[in-house]
């Protein structure tokens, strides 16, 4: 088998772009088309730890054929090879997708846990130029913005796309030349799907106009891609600076769900960076506002008023007021009843936050009721503890208060928004609420000048609380 010229050029893209770690394991996305075949062949020609990921559609009888075929072609090549199988028809019927849509979310689910499975720090997929081409046109067709003119990012996350520079044609003569075994997806020359209208009518047109189209569109989607980074990280500079603390310090509790920022500084932006900061606050939190929706918060902003709009699947609202404009989860994530483990620490990675229990002799502290710590007296405690949120009814009476109150409008008052209100822990006994970490202990369990014997409790981000549990604090 001789050396091709497109290896040489493939092995100088992988070591001038940094693209692919040399030392990383890489799934390579395995279909058994030209494209894929090329990237898995010179990859494994270039000694990199590959792992060759197929996944049947469940589309078409011949695909069971195609899938043996794609692991033989593996053995020969010494390369791992791993299958998984999809109801695509089916996923795209459930989900109201087209079928392409389907496919490429299956494709990439697939990829993504065999990836974590078999200990792959990349994915590489084998798009190439034509494709990013294809991507801006049909992008530009829908409607789209400089990120959709950008087309195919050559990285997004732990994916990578290293024939990006190199052409369809490129990739099918160089099997050929090889003497590979590929296969061609018939739903390539099906026009039917959109993607196949625009490669097989409207780029042989572009082509007949300039016969470097394809380079063209590339050097275009290049540098969109540049001045789309540049604008963005403007957008999250102005984010930044106008972001406002909510929930003091316990502004950890819901980090990961709100943010607000002051409508003042935001906008003086130029509408330009005003949208796109808004668009990049809801993206933050997995949220995707369309163009209509952004244009109407600026509208809204600029006229001096207040409103809110709910992003695409109902999971994320931008509000205003007059001062403030705020991103959060329309429902946060919620928790029921989990005991707190007595010594010891009791932590939620999914919250990012945790307790850290021990007893001790009484500190001459006074108590303070927004501390994140916390005495109880071991003396009053009445049957385990354990932390929930804070229900309807839940009254609670604070070291140094006469009478109950009723625990909301104690939250309310420590000024918390309604998601961290939603999330704060409250540790109980048997008979109800003794602690609201930052908003008050309950005086029935709180320590007095006859505790002997303390309960103490931490309350905070588990960076805060290591040097507790290592007994430094």
């Amino acid at each position: 088998m001789t050396q091709h010229p497109m290896l040489d050029r493939f092995r100088a893209h992988l070591e001038g772009s940094d693209l692919v770690d040399p030392a990383a394991r890489v799934l390579v996305g395995y279909s058994g088309g030209a494209d894929s075949t090329c990237l898995l062949h010179m990859l494994a020609r270039l000694g990199r730890d590959i792992v060759g990921g197929h996944l049947h559609h469940g589309q078409r009888s011949e695909a069971d054929t195609e899938l043996k075929l794609c692991q033989a072609f593996c053995d020969e090549l010494g390369v791992p090879f791993v299958s998984g199988m999809a109801d695509v028809p089916l996923l795209a019927k459930e989900q109201g997708m087209s079928l392409e849509e389907a496919g490429r979310e299956a494709r990439y689910r697939f990829f993504r846990q065999a990836a974590f499975r078999l200990e792959c720090g990349l994915i590489a997929t084998a798009h190439t130029q034509d494709d990013l081409a294809e991507t801006v046109l049909l992008n530009l067709a829908r409607g789209t913005g400089l990120a959709g003119l950008a087309g195919i990012p050559e990285r997004r996350d732990a994916i990578v796309r290293p024939l990006l520079p190199f052409t369809r044609s490129e990739t099918r003569e160089y099997c050929e030349s090889q003497g590979l075994w590929f296969h061609d997806d018939p739903s390539n020359s099906d026009v039917s799907f959109a993607r196949a209208r625009v490669r097989l009518r409207v780029m042989p047109e572009l082509d007949a106009i300039n016969p470097r189209a394809r380079g063209a569109i590339a050097r275009l989607a290049g540098l969109v891609s540049e001045e789309d980074r540049f604008l963005n990280g403007m957008a999250a500079a102005a984010l930044e600076q106008s972001e406002i603390e909510l929930n003091g310090f316990l502004g950890f509790l819901t980090n990961r769900f709100e943010a607000a920022f002051s409508r003042a500084k935001l906008a003086h932006l130029p509408a330009v960076l005003f949208k796109r900061a808004i668009r990049l606050g809801a993206s933050a939190l997995d949220g995707a506002l369309n163009a209509r929706q952004i244009e109407a918060v600026l509208a809204s902003v600029a006229a001096g008023e207040s409103g809110s709009v709910t992003a695409e699947g109902g999971h994320v609202v931008v509000e205003w007021d007059e001062e403030r404009i705020v991103t959060r989860l329309v429902h946060p994530p919620g928790y029921t009843r989990f005991s707190l483990t007595v010594p010891g620490e009791t932590s939620s990675e999914e919250f990012g936050w945790g307790f850290v229990a021990f007893e001790g002799a009484p500190t001459s502290a006074k108590v303070d009721r927004k501390s994140l710590s916390a005495e109880l007296d071991m003396l009053k405690i009445r049957g385990s503890l354990y932390f929930r949120p804070a229900k309807a009814g839940d009254r609670m009476q604070p070291v140094g208060f006469e009478g109950h109150r009723k625990l909301s409008d104690l939250l309310s008052e420590a000024k918390l928004t309604q998601s961290a209100r939603s999330l704060l822990p409250i540790v109980c006994d048997m008979v109800g609420p003794l602690w609201a970490p930052g908003v008050c202990l309950d005086h029935r369990a709180a320590k007095d000048d006859h505790t002997s014997r303390a309960l103490i409790l931490r309350f905070g981000e588990p960076r805060s609380l290591a040097a507790i549990i290592n007994g430094n604090a």
